[in-house]
């Protein structure tokens, strides 16, 4: 009897609806807090090669039943020099995710941002130990 060598098959991703149709009728997908961090890990300070995520820059994210969503950041210094760009970057970046509605960035200043607040991740990108 000879073996049969052929390698399996690799089973196909599995694909998730972005919407999902119930006796009311269609309902858009629910925003999720992996999907908004995941588009603000896109989002790079461009004087550091880290995504503001994972600098720390993100301190708080809300997430409305309607699939609004509220974010406060804040800079690494109040005179940074992307403090107009780095907002609407963020704003922008979760607006195309699915099912979010209105986004708000709001900069804040309390509490200071400091090095501490940095991923190990980002600790390791920075060589900073």
């Amino acid at each position: 009897m000879v073996e049969d060598k052929t390698p399996m098959p690799v089973p196909e991703e599995k694909m998730v609806p972005v919407t999902s149709w119930t006796p009311d009728g269609e309902t858009t997908a629910k925003v999720t807090e992996d999907a908004v961090i995941g588009a603000i890990a896109t989002v790079y300070d461009p004087e550091i090669p880290v995504n503001i995520y994972e600098l720390g820059l993100i301190y708080a994210i809300e997430i409305a039943e309607n699939g609004d969503v509220k974010v406060e950041m804040t800079l690494t210094a109040p005179g940074c020099p992307s403090a107009q760009e780095l907002p609407e970057m963020v704003r922008n970046a979760i607006s195309c995710v699915d099912g979010v509605g209105d986004v708000s960035v709001d900069t804040v200043w309390d509490p200071p941002w400091d090095q501490s607040r940095m991923s190990e991740e980002a600790r390791l990108s920075l060589n900073m130990f």
